[in-house]
């Protein structure tokens, strides 16, 4: 099959439409005959969540680099394009080869949160493809999934996967293409094939187990049980796309540690990551250095999941200070631990503006911390929080849960007395008061943590939450936000469910669950739910298991002692706490061994001595002003999103921008006016102010390469410093448009009616308040000619007042006039701006 026409689809009124561009910067385009064996990396949300999604991206990156091979991507389609995709039977498509998803070997999706499960039969439904591995033959892609929901209980899911990748990917991915690579050499069957997957570590095949009294047993010669993979974290990988759209996390992200041993008894990701991994503080910097001039971001983030114990972080946040002193540049960390953050770690955060700290206490009083093995007391919390706010923060996110086992009323309302005990410490005069923005989620057991044998019904967390509600009514400069009841109901059911739950998953599927229906609409997503798991005979409410009880996840490896995790379950209920085995002794958790590998702790680097910033440049040395072009699919990208793209292509260019003054500086790029989207332009205007000299023709050439098709640079000429931008000077805009007309007349004459008329009533209507005026437009024609005409269209070429003041004479007011003065019924069809007019 050919590649998919995007342009007869995709238009202007569909929601963000260059999320469907993909081809950005740091995308692969590999030869689609050459290749022996085509993925696609499926995330099941829409593009601005996957495309920042790290592991999302170093896999795309990995697959690509291997030979004969090639990756590309497929995202959620919003509501509007699926639709469109639906009513023109067009099949969902990966955004760099534009081919449909049947067409490629492989299909990867993403599994990170239980409710996305739906979003992936959209998908497949989209793709014309079945949604259970038993309707899929020979001639249907093998469609698997990995990632953390994946990778601690997949059964709920198992109907629709062909297979699982449990752990780490970034080594089994390769293996597998090799197996498949092989596989369609010899001809082998899908049964064949897949058999042979099942011996790959890592590999989970569900047709090849079938559920028993005693859990999964095999029904083929595959492992009896399945081996956690386990990767090391390489920096290199993480740096690649640069989406033309602002993402949910649009900066470069580098991951510095894998793994963490805290132990903290709720945290599935901490026992589902293990051993802890390293990353030497040289890579570290380098892959940050090399990502930032690849990318053109101005903001990175250093991640794990526990930043803080990255014993180097406080070095390695200096060293990138001092290297990047001159530019303004920001580093953010995600949640921190608490009782690590000091002074050395304050002063490497920020840069460009101080970003929000979050920190996660998870309980608010000592005894239940221990019970759940935080290794947190009141004197570390107080002095993290009062380090920030030493430090200069007003504000700062505190997250907690409720519902965790042996809690008491008087645990919950702990959580309100250490916030307003907090506050008390936090007061200096002449400060504002210190806020905190604090979440209370409501705790969901999760498979493979000590956790897992707990449960909490409906009624208990609604009793705290209410009880919690009353409490911050006492406090000021308090804002909290509580997790929906229904969300973490539905989540316990489905990340503790066995294969019996896939019908319920169809069924609600089937009623019309997807997307993001629990945020935009709550009551009828959880009213769906309700009913189908009614139907199924399964309660809100999940019972908790007996511990010597088989659990369907219990066929998976992951490393760590099964007895272990009932062991910690029974220290927690005694209060008991249990060192952090990365920086103390061992806890004899079973993961360390040939398999899974042991901790990889680095030392601390030396703090280098900072370098005193001097900022960038604030007094231009040069203002240059180019005309470009914005043609064919990057008509696609909105004004705001273009500005961001100029100032990242010049950063990739290696061109010092100045910027403005005050306590968010700018770059000094000033576009003449906004493009409506969806327009094509031969002559847009942008002036760029640099803090050094440059000649017309040396930027021209640097920034040259790091333009993508469509945007090329017309003219560029030097202007004088001091005299007005190029908005100040916008007088006039040239256009040629399309005309669909109702019937053909005389449009010379129409034209020349318009033309002579003294008068030219305009009806407008307000977008804030939706009234109508009428205006007189007669002085904003400047020209108006006839290219074309036909029977059922015209082409028309017209220059109007276009000025940033609202003085615009648009493309469909042309429309309007013509069709008062025809009588005739008249739509705007294609339009393309020819240039803009500066006034002397």
């Amino acid at each position: 099959m050919p590649p998919i026409a995007l342009d007869t689809i995709l238009t202007a009124d569909i929601q963000t439409p260059a999320r469907y561009l993909g081809n950005e910067r740091g995308s692969f385009h590999k030869d689609w005959a050459a290749c022996r064996v085509r993925w696609v990396l499926s995330y099941p949300e829409i593009y601005e969540v996957g495309a920042s999604n790290l592991g999302h991206i170093i896999l795309y990156n990995i697959l690509n680099t291997q030979p004969r091979q090639l990756c590309d991507r497929a995202y959620l389609p919003g509501s509007d394009f699926a639709e469109r995709l639906r009513s023109t039977g067009t099949p969902l498509f990966a955004v760099e080869s534009r081919r449909a998803l049947a067409e490629f070997d492989i299909i990867g999706f993403s599994l990170a949160y239980e409710l996305g499960v739906t979003n992936v039969l959209e998908m497949l439904d989209l793709a014309g493809l079945p949604l259970s591995w038993r309707e899929r033959d020979e001639h249907h892609p093998l469609v698997f999934a990995g990632g953390p929901t994946a990778s601690s209980n997949p059964e709920p899911y198992a109907e629709f996967f062909d297979f699982f990748v449990i752990g780490d990917g970034e080594e089994v991915l390769a293996e597998i293409g090799l197996v498949v690579e092989e596989g369609k050499a010899q001809g082998l069957t899908r049964e064949a094939l897949l058999l042979d997957l099942a011996q790959v570590p890592g590999v989970y095949v569900p047709r090849f187990y079938a559920p028993s009294a005693g859990g999964l047993v095999p029904v083929a010669e595959v492992p009896a049980r399945v081996l956690r993979r386990v990767a090391a974290p390489i920096p290199k990988y993480s740096v690649g796309l640069v989406p033309f759209i602002a993402t949910v996390h649009d900066r470069l992200a580098i991951e510095v540690r894998r793994g963490c041993t805290r132990g903290c008894r709720f945290c599935q990701p901490g026992m589902l990551t293990r051993p802890a991994r390293d990353v030497a503080p040289d890579q570290v910097v380098e892959g940050v250095l090399e990502g930032l001039k690849a990318t053109g971001y101005n903001e990175f983030s250093l991640l794990s999941l526990s930043c803080s114990d990255y014993l180097s972080l406080p070095a390695v946040g200096a060293e990138l200070q001092n290297a990047l002193s001159n530019d303004l540049i920001s580093l953010s960390l995600p949640s921190q631990r608490v009782d690590r953050f000091d002074e050395q770690i304050a002063q490497i955060i920020g840069g460009a503006r101080k970003p929000g700290l979050t920190f996660a206490p998870e309980a608010g009083t000592q005894r239940l911390r221990d019970v759940i093995n935080k290794g947190l007391t009141n004197e570390e919390l107080l002095r993290g929080v009062k380090t920030a706010f030493d430090q200069g923060w007003d504000m700062v996110k505190l997250y907690f849960m409720i519902g965790l086992p042996t809690e008491t009323d008087e645990d919950v309302l702990g959580i309100a007395e250490t916030i307003g005990w907090l506050q008390r410490e936090c007061r200096a005069p002449n400060r504002r008061r210190f806020e905190i923005h604090v979440t209370i989620s409501n705790f969901t057991p999760k498979p493979f943590t000590p956790f897992q044998w707990h449960t909490v019904t409906a009624a208990e967390l609604a009793h705290k939450q209410a009880l919690l509600q009353q409490a911050f009514r006492r406090l000021k400069g308090v804002k909290a936000n509580f997790t929906d009841l229904r969300v973490s109901g539905l989540e316990d059911v489905l990340t503790r469910a066995d294969r019996s739950l896939h019908r319920a998953i169809r069924r609600a599927w089937d009623l019309g669950v997807a997307r993001h229906d629990p945020w935009f609409a709550p009551d009828r997503f959880f009213g769906i739910w309700e009913q189908v798991l009614a139907e199924s005979g399964c309660s809100w409410d999940v019972v908790a298991p007996a511990i010597d009880s088989p659990l369907p996840w219990d066929f998976i490896d992951t490393g760590i002692d099964r007895q272990w995790l009932v062991e910690d379950y029974r220290r927690a209920l005694a209060e008991t706490i249990v060192p952090d085995c990365s920086f103390d002794s061992c806890s004899h958790c079973g993961v360390c061994s040939e398999d899974f590998g042991a901790n990889v702790v680095i030392p601390a680097a030396p703090i280098p001595e900072r370098v005193e910033a001097q900022g960038p440049a604030v007094q231009p040395a040069t203002r240059l002003r180019a005309v470009f072009t914005k043609l064919g699919e990057v008509r696609f990208i909105g004004h705001l999103d273009l500005q961001r793209f100029w100032e990242r292509a010049c950063r990739r260019a290696g061109i010092a921008l100045a910027y403005s003054n005050g306590f968010h500086p700018l770059p000094r790029i000033s576009i003449a006016t906004a493009l409506a989207l969806g327009l094509e332009s031969e002559g847009e205007i942008v002036d760029f102010e640099l803090a050094t000299a440059m000649t017309p023709e040396a930027f021209r050439a640097q920034l040259r390469p790091e333009l993508p098709d469509g945007i090329a640079l017309v003219t560029v000429e030097e202007v004088p410093l001091k005299s007005p931008s190029a908005a100040a000077q916008l007088a006039a805009a040239s256009y040629q448009l399309t005309l669909q007309v109702s019937a053909p007349t005389d449009w010379q004459a129409a034209i020349s009616q318009l033309l002579a008329s003294e008068t030219l009533p305009l009806l407008r209507t307000s977008k804030k308040s939706g009234q109508t005026r009428t205006v007189d437009c007669r002085p904003w024609l400047l020209d108006l000619e006839l290219v074309s005409a036909e029977s059922e269209a015209i082409a028309l070429r017209y220059t109007g007042t276009c000025r940033n003041d609202g003085t615009v004479l648009r493309p469909d007011d042309i429309a309007q006039l013509l069709a008062q003065q025809t009588g005739l019924e008249i739509t705007l069809g294609r339009v393309k701006r020819l240039g803009l007019n500066l006034a002397a």
